[in-house]
């Protein structure tokens, strides 16, 4: 029990940390701190998602690579975001209104590439990736 309690101590204490660390980036270099959770929090925080996925498609478990990053983000926005605001309410500004506008959109496009040929094959991959880059460079432009 008391190694639980440390573990969730630590947890809190990690996340603080990069709370700290990316709002103190963001301002060393003059950055929003929307653009620095878009960029550096979230690819560090995804990074054990990619792995997962890319051992699952490498196994031929497409199932398990899709369904981790779906069940990923819509826990990250219902359950942690849900959970985060009735802790204390979240703002929002219009660049997170942007963000979320160019999240159904995205979705949308991953869900025409789901359905064409049943597979998101590397034509796709790098069609999303490019609107990756397009996204990041919207979000350091505004």
């Amino acid at each position: 029990m008391i190694a639980l309690l440390c573990k969730i101590m630590l947890i809190i204490g990690g996340g603080q940390a990069v709370v700290y660390a990316a709002k103190a980036i963001a301002r060393t270099f003059g950055m929003t701190e929307a653009l620095i959770g878009l960029t550096i929090v979230a690819v560090g925080t995804s990074l054990p998602e990619l792995v997962t996925s890319i051992v699952a498609a490498k196994k031929g478990e497409t199932g398990m690579a899709v369904g981790n990053v779906v069940g990923s983000n819509i826990f990250n926005m219902m359950f942690i975001l849900g959970l985060s605001s009735l802790i204390h309410p979240i703002d929002v500004n219009m660049a997170s209104l942007w963000d979320l506008i160019i999240l159904v959109i995205v979705s949308v496009i991953v869900y025409v590439f789901s359905g064409t040929k049943r597979n998101i094959g590397k034509r796709e991959g790098a069609i999303m990736l490019l609107i990756y880059l397009a996204d990041m460079v919207f979000a350091i432009l505004r």
